[in-house]
């Protein structure tokens, strides 16, 4: 069980509407955007009402709770808990007023209130919020994509959408192949999708393939019969990655995004001219792994 200075949640935590004497007392005012971009990915939110000027906000995404102060005017907004002149948390005594207005839908346990549980649960809270720039939110949509690995989980990571009938996404597999993929040198996490019907089934087989890395290679090497376009293959995986390219405005492939040893999300539009360029952007390998 994971310790918050404020409060765990239960798993399965379920939101429900304000009552209506919630509503009476706090108008509850709009979601600042880079909170409501929390909501659409699938996070549920509640408003805890409004303390010292600032309006309240508790989130979970991704079995992760965390709290919100948006600034009068919504001109700026804080993550982190709210304390008192006196040093209490206002933010337990907001989620426990919360939680008793709704019937018992929240639900939380005793916390440590002691200093070094203090300066652990506000570390915890800075490295969670990931969704600080428009590259960042990118960078986790892509990460949470349906994809397909190659290559050494030692080595540094790059991801690439790619369409089985592409024959760039081809050529720079290939490029990859022997030189850097076989000899641990990096790894692939392969997104594959299909504009076609035909690739579109045929990138739904390759994904829910349990030899799919032999199948793709099979394919490069001009075996047509190793992703056969099956009409009765689950294509919900592949129309989720079709929606991330939608959504960010990715129109080509190979579309290749990876984070740099400088720690910024770098994107490579169709295929990559140098890979000993990308080779050494990459963070070093995990366990000294040589990159050259």
């Amino acid at each position: 069980m994971r310790l918050f200075l404020t409060l765990a949640l239960l798993t399965g935590f379920i939101f429900a509407a304000l009552p209506l004497s919630a509503r009476a007392q706090d108008k509850i005012p709009e979601l600042p955007e880079a909170l409501q971009i929390l909501v659409d990915r699938g996070a549920q939110a509640r408003y805890l009402g409004n303390k010292y000027g600032l309006d309240g906000w508790i989130t979970v995404f991704q079995g992760q709770e965390q709290y919100y102060y948006v600034t009068p005017g919504g001109e700026g907004f804080l993550m982190g808990l709210l304390f008192d002149k006196d040093g209490q948390m206002v933010t337990v005594d907001q989620v426990r007023d919360l939680q008793a207005q709704s019937d018992g839908v929240l639900d939380f346990l005793a916390v440590d209130k002691s200093p070094e549980k203090l300066d652990e649960a506000m570390q915890e809270t800075n490295k969670a919020f990931e969704y600080k720039t428009p590259a960042e939110r990118m960078f986790a949509d892509v990460q949470n994509s349906n994809w397909i690995k190659f290559g050494s989980d030692d080595a540094p990571v790059i991801y690439s959408f790619m369409d089985p009938q592409c024959p760039h996404c081809h050529d720079f597999m290939k490029d990859l192949r022997n030189d850097y993929i076989e000899k641990g040198l990096i790894q692939l996490r392969m997104i594959p999708v299909g504009f076609r019907d035909e690739t579109l089934a045929q990138a739904a087989f390759l994904l829910a393939a349990p030899d799919a890395k032999t199948r793709w290679y099979a394919h490069l090497d001009g075996d047509t019969t190793a992703l056969p376009a099956t009409s009765n293959t689950n294509t919900q995986g592949i129309q989720k990655n079709l929606a991330l390219m939608q959504a960010w405005k990715f129109n080509v492939t190979p579309m290749t995004i990876y984070r740099g040893k400088d720690g910024k999300v770098k994107i490579i539009r169709g295929r990559a001219e140098s890979m000993n360029k990308i080779m050494a952007d990459l963070p070093p390998a995990k366990g000294g792994i040589p990159q050259n």
